[in-house]
């Protein structure tokens, strides 16, 4: 087959959520395919590292689709173009995005609709060109995958998409994280938290990550509990709003927030293995690969109790009220000061993290394209 895969979000040194979704599941495919060639559609110059077998041709088409006027003309004129000229046998679009302008059977990876829970989370403009093309990429799409069986319901709800046209492929987890020394947990907080315990917060700076509870929560833990311990924050800003910075300027212990912004993936690894626990408190995600990553970690988490995060974490992990913050609090301090609460958690977690993996993900969504394919 002729398989065409929008890779637009594989940018160097900038990978995030789908990104690495992306990354992970095409190196396995291409490499575990070479029968089939793939092309790989660029909206700006590539990294040869994405070039991951002898398989793949890249090709690099304008405009760059990093605007709702450009995503049209790039899905809705210069895909179609690509498709035909290629003569495609199959569409994949790992973040979802589809042309609503070609034949070629299409399968699109819609990792959730956080947008239609929570409209007034992103700029009004993004809002309006997924709350008005999503649906139709939904009922376009030959296929879709997606990454949770909480997301899989919300798209049949939402958007009346009969429960058999939807496969469900797990995320994974990258085989970098594990468990980190005591002489590297000393190392790493002495470099990022002034030699603290600390919690850590992964994830891009987004409203639905509900950094606004975090913040409070660990104002109310700080107030309670003597020790010094630390907040770090994880991640590059995307949208802070007024709201977010106003929460934060009126905190007690703002600066025992830390802010290290991105960093390399050895010293993500460092950071987590070296945390008293992941706070991954989001209101919504289709996912939450942080958690399986603390899991691989040996590091505690506490996690939202709404949407996927119950479904990814089971019982290895504390679910709190993320719309609660003295629940958030409380969860806190249990990992703070019960050893037994930790160790507990942490050997639930040993096994709860052998039921995900890129390699399954892969198999699965490679499942998903056949049928696709085949259609």
């Amino acid at each position: 087959m002729k398989i065409a895969v929008n890779t637009r979000l594989l940018l160097k040194n900038k990978l995030e959520g789908i990104g690495w979704f992306t990354y992970e599941t095409l190196k396995r495919i291409t490499q575990d395919h070479p029968e089939h060639t793939f092309y790989f559609i660029f909206d700006r110059p590539y990294d040869v590292e994405f070039i991951f077998a002898e398989n793949v041709i890249p090709m690099v088409i304008g405009p760059q689709a990093r605007h709702p006027l450009l995503f049209y003309a790039w899905f809705e004129f210069s895909i179609p173009r690509v498709l035909k000229r290629i003569d495609a046998d199959l569409f994949l679009s790992p973040d979802g995005y589809i042309s609503l302008s070609t034949k070629v059977p299409t399968l699109a990876v819609i990792h959730d609709l956080n947008f239609e829970h929570y409209p007034k989370d992103l700029p009004w403009i993004i809002t309006k060109y997924y709350r008005y093309f999503f649906p139709r990429f939904a009922k376009k799409a030959d296929r879709i995958a997606t990454v949770s069986e909480f997301s899989k319901h919300d798209i049949h709800k939402l958007y009346g998409i009969p429960n058999e046209k939807i496969d469900v492929v797990y995320d994974g987890v990258n085989e970098q994280y594990h468990p980190v020394s005591e002489a590297v947990k000393s190392a790493t907080k002495k470099e990022f938290s002034v030699g603290c315990d600390y919690f850590i917060f992964i994830g891009a700076l987004l409203p639905r990550k509900n950094l606004k509870n975090l913040f409070l929560a660990f104002d109310i833990f700080r107030s309670t509990h003597q020790a010094d311990v630390k907040l770090l924050i994880v991640g590059a800003e995307k949208w802070w709003t007024g709201e977010m910075e106003q929460t934060f300027n009126h905190l007690e212990y703002k600066n025992d927030i830390l802010f290290t912004g991105r960093v390399a993936a050895e010293d993500l690894n460092n950071l987590l293995g070296s945390a008293l626990g992941l706070t991954y408190v989001s209101y919504f995600e289709g996912f939450g690969i942080p958690i399986l990553e603390a899991f691989h970690c040996d590091t505690p988490v506490i996690t939202s109790n709404v949407s996927s995060m119950p479904e990814v974490a089971g019982d290895a992990a504390l679910l709190c009220d993320p719309f609660n913050p003295e629940h958030i609090a409380a969860a806190m301090g249990k990992i703070a000061k019960d050893a037994n609460c930790r160790e507990a958690l942490i050997a639930k977690a040993k096994v709860r993290r052998n039921l995900f993996s890129w390699n399954r993900t892969a198999a699965l969504l490679w499942e998903s394209m056949e049928k696709t394919a085949k259609k």
